[in-house]
């Protein structure tokens, strides 16, 4: 009799998780229709489904468990492209800003509440539950907009993170008056967070210097094997931040700064952004079942001042601080939105404040509240931040010195800016990316084998792993300033197939709205005039190029130089 019992249960979450799938497809096509980010339908399926409407989410513990699980893997994904240089270079600026903003928002909103009448307590609560700024929203929005990498979007990401260590202190200062332990223990319990961090700092340092970058080219062998260990490794940190105490996202974001300096990034991240949407579907849910529409009633005058002072104040507070530091003022207005809301641990904040019995249940709707109207309206902001800023720019002049431009928001991805990207390094391609060399152009190889990419950064390419015929791995590809895309991989056969890597490659880049030219390499004429048809700019015949310059050659009665070249895996390995 047991076993129906729990086909049963199983059961009866599966249909749970359906209903929720089958509910966010269709709010989400509505939200599509009436051209709304994909956050807010998300964060309206979790309302519809929560206890307040349908009461259909109920299995909590499944949910939040998916929810964590896309955390780690956003944040690892995050970490991925962060260049340690940049990070160092970005930190003074990162850390003014976050704690300038933290210091601001708690100093006015505490005047606020006590203004609205709210008592000390409260209005302290509220004033420091504002100060969190969501990363797992703002992260999602800035990579769906492809400007994780820019400028403002790294100084975003970096008082981000001044924000969490904030709310880490701030959750440590409440569980130790949670459970009446001396002040001494409290001190000790920071200590030992920061502690634990340095030795997580440390090992993460020691991997990517010994370990990273053979461990993963070994495992780049197996494709399905790279992508188990990543999402493992994700969890492994995230979970392992989490115990130490620091929090499960920077635990992520370790991990992902771990694997950064390895040439399999771009490949690694491509394959997972479909697995980090679906699963963050769960915290959006999650996020939006948590919000409890009965207790909001009696807050809404307060959630209105409350939320204008986050969306107006905040965005200002962080221009003027990097206004000062010489910054221009659009990379102060488009990090300075990405402040522009309130956290989740803003209500996990309030709650323990509520469990404590230091403020009422009113306080925590209306951060609620406040919370809903902040992330809906900042979502916008974000969506269309150059148009708004196009509109408020004349009036921007103020917060920018005289001589900023010293710091410049060039928007420019990870890798640095290439001429011409090729795309096969085997003999022909890596001849052709040395000739392109020689002639001064800046040149970035790209192949889906780790001998042949470890080869060519042995001869002094920029070289990552990925495959050519993945979308969203050319997504990530320094595409704005290349001026060519050249595929020199290998034809098997003379016909044009619909998934031929050639033909997958030009229409990709044409969707990607590569300014650029196209080049490709063929066997027969045949097929190079199908190519053309598809697209390419140029059809190269390297049989047909290789007999006209050998021609040629005889003709003049002159010889090339000849160019010595090693090669310790054997070219035999990945010779086009």
């Amino acid at each position: 009799m047991g076993a129906p019992v729990t086909e049963t249960i199983t059961s009866y979450i599966f249909y749970e998780i359906a209903a929720l799938l089958v509910l966010a497809a269709g709010v989400g096509f509505v939200g599509l229709m009436l051209r709304q980010p994909l956050i807010v339908s998300f964060i309206a399926v979790g309302i519809l489904a929560g206890p307040s409407v349908l009461d259909i989410a109920k299995s909590d513990e499944h949910i939040d468990l998916l929810a964590e699980l896309g955390i780690a893997v956003l944040l690892f994904l995050v970490g991925l492209k962060l260049d340690l240089k940049l990070v160092r270079t970005l930190g003074p600026v990162a850390l003014m800003t976050g704690l300038g903003q933290v210091a601001f928002t708690t100093l006015f909103g505490f005047l606020i509440g006590l203004a609205l009448g709210f008592s000390v307590v409260t209005s302290l609560y509220v004033a420091v539950a504002l100060t969190f700024s969501s990363t797992i929203i703002i992260v999602k929005l800035l990579s769906d907009k492809r400007e994780i990498d820019s400028l403002h979007g790294r100084i975003a990401l970096g008082f981000l993170i001044v924000q969490d260590l904030v709310v880490v202190l701030a959750m440590i200062a409440l569980s130790a008056i949670g459970v009446g332990t001396a002040e001494e223990a409290a001190y000790t319990e920071v200590f030992l967070v920061f502690g634990y961090g340095a030795a997580m700092l440390l090992a993460v340092g020691l991997f990517i210097q010994f370990l990273a970058n053979p461990l993963v080219e070994r495992l780049s062998r197996a494709p399905e094997l790279l992508v188990s260990f990543a999402i493992g490794w994700a969890a492994l940190l995230a979970a392992l931040g989490h115990y130490l105490g620091f929090g499960k996202e920077l635990g992520g974001l370790l991990a992902g700064v771990s694997l950064a300096s390895t040439p399999f990034r771009e490949a690694i991240a491509a394959r997972l952004s479909s697995l980090r949407d679906f699963l963050l579907l769960f915290f959006f849910i999650a996020l939006g079942a948590s919000l409890d529409l009965s207790i909001l009633g009696a807050s809404v005058v307060p959630a209105i001042i409350f939320s204008l002072f986050v969306l107006i104040g905040n965005p200002l507070i962080v221009l003027a601080i990097m206004g000062a530091m010489g910054y221009r003022k659009r990379t102060g207005f488009l990090a300075g939105l990405t402040v522009a809301q309130i956290s989740e641990f803003s209500l996990i904040f309030m709650a323990m404040g509520v469990a404590l019995g230091h403020v009422a249940d009113q306080a925590l709707g209306l951060v609620t509240l406040v919370g809903l109207l902040t992330i809906a309206a900042s979502t916008y902001m974000i969506t269309y931040s150059h148009r708004l800023y196009s509109w408020v720019e004349p009036f921007l002049d103020v917060f920018e010195r005289p001589s900023a431009g010293q710091i410049e928001d060039t928007g420019d991805p990870a890798h640095a800016p290439s001429d011409v990207i090729v795309f096969g390094l085997g003999r022909y391609g890596l001849g052709i990316a040395e000739e392109l060399r020689r002639a001064g152009c800046r040149v970035l190889g790209v192949d889906f084998n780790p001998i042949a990419v470890r080869h060519a950064r042995t001869q002094g390419f920029e070289a990552v792993f990925g495959d050519a015929t993945d979308p969203e791995f050319l997504a990530h590809l320094p595409l704005k300033h290349a001026k060519w895309a050249l595929s020199a991989v290998p034809e098997h056969d003379t016909g044009i197939t619909h998934d031929d890597p050639r033909r997958s490659l030009i229409r990709s880049l044409t969707d990607l709205n590569f300014e650029g030219r196209v080049a490709v390499s063929a066997h027969s004429e045949e097929t190079a005039e199908m190519l053309e048809t598809h697209g390419a700019d140029l059809v190269l015949l390297p049989f047909r190029d290789a007999a006209s310059r050998a021609a040629s050659l005889v003709l003049s009665g002159t010889t090339p130089p000849r160019t010595e070249t090693t090669d310790p895996e054997g070219q035999k390995e990945f010779a086009a």
